[in-house]
């Protein structure tokens, strides 16, 4: 079906609205869980009604009227008990208004999701599937139905912007026929927006009915599509490492795309921000900033590359430090003053971005030319052990990427993680206060290497 059509009041059923299935009036007896947690990166807090709003953390349970909320840096995905997905990007919030799913009459389930702010993608679950006309995602100024259906949607208080990897969704803006409180897809004044279209839909608050616009760089999503139905039947898997390891490659498999989606819905930012951030030093960082640090990258070979920004030669960077981690180019130097480990009673940690460099290779020519680092967050439980990190990061030749992953913590504060398509390895300092990490992640087209530099918040 064409993703160019406009909907006409008989061509959809009129959304499902009941007396006792209101927003208003929809009140179950008991608020079961409906969904986990299972990836936090950044500051993310889960609130509930009547309570006040708590940090989140991998494996929290959510209920039906629980919200969540990210800051700049959050980003949180929740696994339903129906295997649908949902990952709410950064500075958002998402209200979980219903979550009635039957798996014995999965046609009965109703769905609904208020998106007030913020980017957020919705993977459907067997629920969505069953039960088209009792499945809605409410935006400020407009309704969205789906078909069974894989979305990215951003939206405030004057726009709305969506796009479809797969399936198809329904857009509408509120009416006496399309009324917020209602579930299902509207029919009056709607657009529909179907994969393989290479179009979005948009709605600005000064134009009354949506529109379809034409997706820059859009292209053949079906790989993507194949990568996501395989880590979703992964995630099922009992297994804990199993799970953590399908959280990243979901993440790894999707981002390129997912982050270009987010560049295209919200093209001009989080609304408080004054521009792209970007923490890739203009120039090499000197030897007198980064000997201060406890903290020091230096290269193998002794010299440094013309790629080579936040790291030193290796005589600079070991002096009065104690080599952590090395890696066939790069070895990072600790301050350690005798002692190797670092103190569990430093709790969680969170760490700013501070610098980093990183440079993709092309397969086809070798070269390898860098990348802009503008975002990134990581996070480190010294008592539990473990950490999560996410850096993002651009190039023309790759459009946005994020790079994700998570793993343990050891004593003396040394942190890995290795994957299908990924690769990294890092370690803190003795008294918590700065991180640092070498990554390299692999793209279809070629492969991304880096390192980073973290300051405790």
């Amino acid at each position: 079906m064409s993703g160019g059509l406009l909907i006409l009041a008989l061509c959809l059923p009129a959304p499902v609205l009941l007396a006792d299935e209101s927003s208003a009036g929809y009140a179950p007896a008991e608020r079961a869980v409906v969904g986990t947690v299972q990836l936090v990166l950044g500051r993310a807090y889960l609130e509930s009604p009547g309570k006040r709003p708590l940090r989140l953390q991998s494996g929290a349970e959510v209920r039906a009227q629980d919200s969540i909320s990210t800051e700049s840096n959050g980003h949180v995905h929740v696994l339903f008990v129906d295997e649908a997905l949902v990952s709410v990007r950064p500075g958002s919030i998402l209200e979980i208004e219903r979550y009635d799913y039957k798996p014995d009459k999965p046609a009965q389930s109703a769905v609904k999701f208020n998106l007030h702010e913020g980017v957020t993608r919705s993977i459907s679950g067997d629920a969505a599937h069953n039960a088209r006309q009792r499945y809605r995602l409410n935006t400020p100024i407009a309704a969205i139905g789906v078909r069974g259906t894989d979305f990215v949607v951003s939206a405030n208080a004057e726009s709305v912007r969506a796009l479809v990897n797969e399936g198809v969704i329904v857009v509408a803006p509120y009416s006496e026929d399309c009324q917020v409180n209602a579930l299902g897809p509207c029919a009056l004044n709607a657009v529909e927006l179907s994969e393989n279209s290479l179009q979005m839909v948009e709605m600005e608050g000064s134009s009354p009915l949506p529109r379809l616009v034409p997706e820059p760089e859009a292209g053949n999503n079906q790989s993507l599509q194949d990568d996501v139905q395989v880590a979703l039947q992964d995630s099922s898997d009992d297994d804990e490492e199993k799970s953590a390891e399908t959280d990243i490659v979901l993440e790894n498999l999707t981002s390129s795309r997912l982050q270009n989606e987010v560049a295209l819905l919200n093209p001009s930012g989080p609304s408080n921000s004054n521009g792209p951030a970007d923490f890739t030093p203009d120039a090499p960082i000197s030897v007198q900033t980064l000997t201060q640090r406890q903290l020091v990258w230096g290269r193998w070979s002794g010299g440094v590359g013309v790629e080579d920004l936040i790291a030193l030669n290796a005589d600079a960077a070991r002096q009065g430090r104690e080599i952590t981690i090395a890696t066939n180019d790069f070895l990072l130097f600790r301050q350690e003053d005798g002692s190797k480990r670092v103190d569990r009673s430093l709790g969680v940690v969170g760490f700013s971005l501070n610098s980093a460099q990183a440079n993709y290779t092309a397969n086809s020519n070798g070269r390898s030319v860098p990348m802009v680092v503008n975002g990134g967050a990581l996070n480190i439980d010294f008592i539990e052990r473990q950490f999560n990190t996410e850096l993002n990061m651009t190039h023309s030749l790759t459009g946005d990427v994020d790079f994700i992953a998570n793993g343990t913590v050891s004593d003396g504060g040394y942190f890995n993680s290795r994957g299908e398509n990924h690769s990294m390895a890092g370690a803190a300092s003795i008294d918590g206060s700065e991180a640092a990490y070498v990554f390299e992640q692999l793209l279809q087209g070629g492969s991304i290497e880096g390192l980073t530099l973290w300051d405790s918040e």
